[in-house]
């Protein structure tokens, strides 16, 4: 294969197929070929969305062992490192949540674990909706949903949600890949734009399972894709695999949005690196609250970034930053 062919093609929006995006994903991350897959990616994701990053926040609404399981997440019951359960109050909910708006963030997520009840839970989405401005997008990431709860969700107010098929779903999880994929339509047809991303990547995982799951996010038409690496919990079995260094992770950031179509002008990566808004990523999280990738019950004690510091970073990498309502989820 010829790199500058699938750069071209990529950059014409036509699809990549399965075999090329493997060959990108096998170049040596420190390559000078890696290093113009990151120039080609960069250079279109800035054309997409006419060079302005979004920063969105994220808090979470409860913190509790979950019975999902998930191996890659701190509030899995297996992992043993929360061991009690609380949440926040409705109050605290929407201060935090005007808090983001008065920051300037493009969306504001609310977060809670799988077996937090859904109808509480629009029940905060509510109150939150009916104190921010009209036009502020209200992102919901929470579990798995049939078609009537992913109405409740609409009706709440939200105009979308973040939903992923993890790698190696239903291995390093107990949830069902399939439930995955009915939530993903669930939601769609109640009207909610989803968001999702090539998560959470680590170094046991093949070129070949990454560029599955790539053109699985391609094909559902997101507000936005993208890759995270996994982030090791300490003392947690996926710890002893290791973790991808941020340049392996840019690296699939930018093959990542040459493989999406143009439509999808979102290319996100977590945690918020410099490496990654080099690579084309212009969607990065503030949090606060509890975080699965972190072991204190307040991430902004410990991993989660402030908005202003995702936003100097964007900065650093010559993004300017977008003022108002998400592009993403218009």
């Amino acid at each position: 294969m010829h790199l500058n062919n699938l750069i071209t093609k990529a950059l014409n929006d036509v699809r990549l197929t399965d075999d090329e995006i493997v060959y990108l994903l096998s170049l040596p991350p420190t390559s000078s070929e890696n290093y113009q897959v990151l120039a080609a990616s960069r250079a279109l994701s800035a054309r997409l969305c006419a060079n302005r990053a979004e920063v969105h926040g994220q808090f979470a609404l409860n913190l509790a062992p979950c019975p999902k399981n998930c191996m890659f997440c701190s509030f899995a019951a297996k992992n043993g490192i929360f061991k009690g359960s609380s949440q926040i109050s409705p109050d605290d909910a929407v201060q935090t949540a005007l808090a983001f708006e008065r920051n300037g963030v493009n969306a504001i997520y609310l977060m809670a674990t799988a077996s937090f009840d859904l109808a509480e839970f629009c029940e905060y989405g509510k109150e939150v909706r009916r104190r921010l401005h009209p036009e502020t997008i209200l992102i919901a990431n929470v579990g798995d949903q049939q078609e009537s709860g992913a109405r409740l969700l609409k009706d709440a107010g939200f105009n979308g949600v973040y939903h992923a098929l993890r790698l190696r779903e239903g291995t390093d999880s107990d949830i069902a890949p399939d439930a995955r994929l009915r939530s993903i339509r669930a939601f769609k047809e109640a009207g909610l734009v989803v968001g999702t991303c090539v998560e959470p990547v680590g170094p046991e995982h093949s070129n070949q399972e990454l560029a599955e799951l790539i053109l699985f996010t391609a094909a559902h038409q997101p507000a936005f894709s993208g890759a995270a690496r996994r982030i090791s919990i300490p003392g947690t079995t996926l710890a002893e695999r290791g973790m991808i260094s941020e340049l392996r992770m840019a690296q699939i950031v930018a093959i990542t949005r040459l493989a999406v179509p143009h439509t999808v002008i979102g290319n996100c990566t977590h945690e918020p690196c410099g490496i990654g808004a080099l690579a084309g990523a212009n969607l990065f999280w503030a949090e606060s609250g509890a975080n699965p990738r972190d072991v204190l019950e307040k991430t902004e004690e410990g991993r989660g970034h402030t908005v202003a510091h995702c936003s100097a970073i964007f900065n650093e990498a010559d993004w300017q930053l977008l003022e108002g309502p998400s592009a993403f989820f218009s």
